[in-house]
């Protein structure tokens, strides 16, 4: 990368952290389950393009759905005023997670996602899995 690319992009980065920054702010974003549940949306996301250029095009549709409930559900609780409210969705997003995992075992008995993929977005949700429990336990 040239310098003068490196400037652009440095100019760049600074005025979407500056437009950013004008944003308002929700209680989600603090949160450590909702920002997992974003990093592992993006995953599901990545996976569902590699079942899109295999012509797999629900099976990418469903990916990603189901990996976007997760975060979707954690920041619809955080909205709530009450709290079990809040932990019932946040029930829905671990329950999300156990829809997730089960599609990864499905797709990688067909063939579809490779072992070594799997076993780490498998990980990723187990990992989630655990900390919506903690994070639930602790309202």
């Amino acid at each position: 990368m040239s310098e003068e690319q490196r400037a652009k992009r440095e100019v760049k980065t600074a005025k979407s952290e500056a437009e950013r920054a004008k944003r308002p702010h929700w209680r989600f974003e603090d949160l450590e389950i909702w920002q997992g549940a974003v990093d592992l949306a993006v995953k599901f996301h990545q996976a569902a393009d590699q079942l899109e250029k295999r012509r797999f095009y629900r099976y990418a549709e469903q990916l990603r759905a189901a990996g976007l409930s997760l975060s979707n559900n954690i920041a619809e609780g955080s909205g709530s005023t009450h709290t079990q409210e809040f932990i019932q969705f946040l029930n829905i997003a671990r329950r999300s997670v156990f829809e997730d995992a089960s599609m990864l075992f499905v797709f990688e008995r067909l063939g579809l996602l490779q072992t070594a993929q799997v076993d780490q977005l498998l990980s990723d949700c187990d990992l989630l899995s655990r900390k919506i429990t903690n994070f639930s336990r602790t309202l």
